[in-house]
């Protein structure tokens, strides 16, 4: 998917939900995603940007409680007990 059609399918989400995604950093999500598949299993990416949304959203904290739940995912994904192979 190209940025711009990744861009517009936020925007239209957003509407949809009835979120303003002002400020939102979507790399750092797409960022979360990344390394909980590539460091738990694949579907540890959507569960992972779900759980940082919610914790968000329970904090209540806007912005900051994104970012603040962002950094707690990844560094939980990224010090994740590898698999033996």
């Amino acid at each position: 998917m190209k940025q711009d059609q990744l861009e517009a399918w936020v925007t239209a989400l957003s509407e949809q939900l009835d979120v303003d995604v002002t400020g939102i950093d979507t790399q750092a999500l797409l960022d979360v995603a990344r390394d909980a598949a590539h460091s738990v299993m694949r579907p540890a990416a959507p569960l992972a940007t779900f759980l940082v949304g919610y914790a968000a959203g329970v904090a209540g904290t806007g912005m900051a409680g994104v970012e603040e739940a962002n950094a707690k995912a990844s560094a939980l994904a990224l010090s994740w007990p590898q698999a033996d192979a």
